[in-house]
């Protein structure tokens, strides 16, 4: 009697499993769903991310004639963008941020007409992505970040943020402004 109990217990766990296995088969076999197999996946777009920009506007910058921004500050910024625009999974980041300004315009991205469009292009991206960030205090700070379509130069998406806090929190501020406001828009 338990050899047949057991032996039934073991045909409805078995049955069980079947449906499960067969409802998950038909859900990724409906359109839309990822494992569709009339619809390739598209592959993300590749954008290049290119050195986020110091604008220090703040009085002490004034008064010294020299910024008061650590690379240290900057590198975080830079990082923070590269790695949230890749954590979303919405792009596929190539980091430019090396990349030689002799041939830019005031060697800045922001006063080059689009300039960054054709540099990614040639990197292989399908877009570029350039900020600024704007100190006005020592605990006041803009954001601005842009995104162009490499082939055509056109601006897809252009996002600025104001934030309070120190320089610690710069790549904080601009994974917040990527996320909120740039990554939010595409859904």
């Amino acid at each position: 009697m338990r050899m047949i109990m057991k032996m039934l217990q073991r045909r409805t766990a078995l049955r069980s499993f079947a449906r499960i296995v067969s409802v998950a088969a038909l859900a990724l076999s409906l359109p839309g769903s990822p494992g569709f197999a009339g619809e390739p996946i598209k592959p993300p777009p590749v954008i290049a991310v290119f050195a986020f920009e110091l604008d220090d506007e703040s009085p002490a910058a004034a008064l010294q004639n020299l910024a008061t921004t650590t690379a240290a500050a900057m590198d975080k910024v830079n990082n923070g963008a590269r790695l949230e625009l890749a954590q979303s999974g919405k792009y596929s980041v190539i980091d430019a941020s090396n990349t030689d300004m002799n041939s830019v315009k005031d060697k800045s991205f922001q006063s080059c007409d689009g300039c960054e469009a054709g540099i990614a292009l040639k990197l292989g991206a399908d877009q570029s992505l350039i900020g600024v960030v704007k100190r006005a205090t020592q605990t006041d700070y803009y954001m601005w970040i842009q995104i162009r379509d490499a082939r055509t130069g056109k601006i897809l998406d252009q996002q600025a943020a104001n934030f309070a806090g120190g320089e610690e929190g710069w790549g904080t501020g601009v994974r917040m402004l990527i996320k909120h406001q740039i990554i939010a828009n595409q859904d």
